[in-house]
């Protein structure tokens, strides 16, 4: 999948907003991209149009009448592993927690640019894109042992010290650029390139937030923060 995929037809992006204006807006510049764009208004129907149209990357607020944001996420992600970009209008770092653990990708505040938005999009496309070209050769790569820590990336599946961990599809490609270099310090700015394939620098508080979901799952001694410049994983017994 790509953002243009001429031989499957355009992109399909469901718009999960309760905002009339918000919504209209969104559709308005994202059709301009070429993509096949739909409104739902509420958690209910955006779980049924999830379903319905099978889309390539859902834009949810969280604020929703008859289901929020994060349950209808966690509905939609039931079905089949979906780039999600959570909008929210409060800036709280416990909610993007809670969102990218439901499984989001990404999460903006509101106001947001359009701009941005869009190109986050993009970036989540091909990311997705680049994760699918991966797997296809993934039967044929080892799994990292460092430390305690397995990561078979033929199954994309992580244990520590024997115990399975699930990790979104997110948290399993960081945990992987961090480990393939165990204790050397990777950049914001480089992780934000490699792991999300964005080109600017202006999503690293999302770094922050997916390396704390890691903590959170994988326990807090694996990935040593270095303050001003990024993040290094450093297993016990490595």
């Amino acid at each position: 999948m790509s953002p243009s995929r001429p031989e499957a037809g355009p992109v399909v992006v469901l718009v999960v907003e309760d905002e009339p204006a918000i919504a209209t807006a969104v559709a308005h510049r994202m059709t301009a991209e070429g993509w096949r764009v739909e409104i739902a208004s509420d958690g209910p129907s955006g779980v049924a149009a999830a379903s319905r149209l099978d889309p390539d990357v859902v834009v949810l607020d969280v604020m929703l009448p008859g289901l929020d944001g994060l349950e209808v996420c966690r509905r939609i992600q039931r079905d089949r592993p979906v780039p999600v970009i959570m909008l929210t209008a409060r800036d709280d770092e416990t909610d993007m927690l809670v969102g990218l653990g439901v499984g989001a990708d990404d999460y903006m505040t509101k106001p947001f640019s359009m701009r941005e938005l869009v190109a986050r999009t993009k970036a989540l496309l091909r990311r997705v894109e680049r994760a699918t070209q991966l797997a296809e050769q993934a039967p044929a790569l080892p799994a990292l042992e460092v430390g305690d820590v397995v990561i078979d990336r033929a199954q994309r599946r992580v244990s520590r010290s024997g115990e399975v961990v699930h990790l979104t599809p997110t948290e399993f490609d960081l945990l992987v650029t961090l480990a393939q270099t165990p204790r050397t310090v990777l950049t914001r700015e480089r992780l934000l390139a490699e792991v999300w394939d964005w080109v600017d620098a202006s999503g690293t508080r999302t770094v922050d937030s997916h390396v704390k979901a890691l903590r959170r799952k994988l326990g807090p001694d694996l990935i040593r923060t270095v303050h001003g410049v990024g993040y290094a994983f450093e297993p016990a017994g490595a």
